[in-house]
């Protein structure tokens, strides 16, 4: 068991959002639902907790109503080797939701992510301040990130 679990309040969807991620993301499933009984507070029988494995990683969704939406306070970031894995998790998690900039998205359920080129740590941090500054401007036009634009922008500066 890890010792830190994402827990991720749904007012209803907790099944069909585990269900759309592990759809997306490579070695994942999902591993057990609850269901509501007499007690409630949910309709006796309705799925109350799901729990899933995103590539390693055991989230557990919840149904517990309308009060709480989710907010870009709080966000996944995903560390892509290649443009091909930013263009494929870019596309399906945001299928149904909102684009944004800098490689920010909100997938159809409200969750913010950020689909990330490993490489984006290197240019922001490389030796050469004028050109991670250049980096950065580039970073800051973007929806999606552009890996080769990046590093054009990081070479140019």
């Amino acid at each position: 068991m890890q010792k830190i679990t994402p827990f991720l309040w749904f007012d209803t969807q907790a099944e069909e959002a585990a269900k759309f991620y592990v759809t997306i993301f490579t070695n994942s499933k999902i591993n057990s639902i609850a269901r509501y009984g007499e007690a409630g507070p949910g309709p006796k029988g309705s799925v109350m907790i799901v729990t899933f494995n995103l590539n390693g990683q055991e989230f557990i969704a919840l149904n517990g109503g309308p009060q709480y939406k989710f907010t870009e306070a709080v966000s996944f970031a995903v560390n892509c080797e290649n443009q091909n894995e930013v263009d494929e998790l870019w596309e399906k998690l945001s299928e149904g939701g909102e684009k944004g900039q800098c490689g920010w998205l909100k997938d159809k359920y409200g969750l913010s992510w950020q689909i990330v080129p490993t490489v984006l740590g290197e240019l922001m941090q490389g030796k050469d301040a004028g050109k991670s500054k250049k980096a950065m401007e580039a970073m800051l036009k973007m929806s999606k990130l552009d890996i080769q634009a990046l590093k054009q922008a990081y070479e140019m500066g």
